[in-house]
């Protein structure tokens, strides 16, 4: 099988991005496209340089793009087919580190410009803050985010505008802690999105939706945030 990928090193700017072609033996190799890049670094290509960690689909480490669509590399299952080619580039319209790492800097500041964390205004209790099971439901859906970045990278919007749009993940955040009954400042949160930019560069076109490794529907947390902010 040969396994397709861009290549990118810091170190000698000079020389442009290439794709690096590498064969190997399905036969000798785990069944997913995270195996297969192990594989190539451990006997053929120690060079190449990656992101990965619990190989389980929950701490987002290994996002890239796998034949044109962002997800998973742990996730993703190899094609048993060897005619054809599997390609593989970093998450798209990001700044490269090197190969398959990109620079999530910005995606990083602005998860922490919402601020996601408990906030409260009244003293804290003695021993927690209490839910019904109604309002814990509410978070499903929305908590089970692992901030791969697969989503923001996908969407167009986020392409034109990552310096100001915040992007389908953070916003789904942005949105976990808006309805969450034991945050006391919801209408602050949503005043902190009240621009032309943070919320309503989302056009709905839904690439988030269908590139989430997880499942999850952030077009629709931010579609819920805005029908809130609405009636503000």
């Amino acid at each position: 099988m040969g396994n397709t990928t861009l290549t990118q090193n810091p170190d000698t700017p000079e020389v442009k991005p290439k794709l690096q072609t590498y064969q190997i033996n399905l036969n000798d190799c785990g069944p997913m496209t995270l195996d297969a890049i192990i594989k190539i670094k451990n006997e053929i290509d120690p060079t190449l340089t990656f992101r990965r960690s619990c190989r389980e689909g929950i701490c987002g480490s290994c996002a890239m793009n796998i034949d044109g669509g962002n997800t998973l590399a742990c996730l993703s299952r190899i094609d048993r087919d060897t005619s054809k080619v599997l390609k593989i580039y970093p998450l798209p319209h990001t700044y490269v580190v090197k190969d398959l790492v990109p620079d999530l800097t910005n995606f990083y500041r602005q998860y922490k410009s919402i601020e996601p964390w408990l906030k409260q205004k009244t003293p804290p209790p003695e021993r927690e803050n209490l839910q019904s099971i109604e309002q814990r439901k509410k978070l499903d859906g929305l908590y089970e985010c692992i901030l791969c970045a697969c989503c923001s990278t996908s969407c167009p919007s986020y392409w034109w505008n990552s310096d100001k749009y915040l992007g389908p993940a953070v916003l789904m955040q942005a949105y976990r802690w808006i309805i969450d009954s034991r945050d006391q400042f919801s209408a602050e949160r949503r005043l902190a999105l009240q621009d032309p930019f943070s919320v309503y560069r989302c056009h709905t076109i839904m690439n988030c939706a269908r590139t989430c490794p997880k499942g999850l529907n952030p077009g629709l947390a931010i579609a819920e945030i805005k029908k809130q902010m609405a009636f503000d």
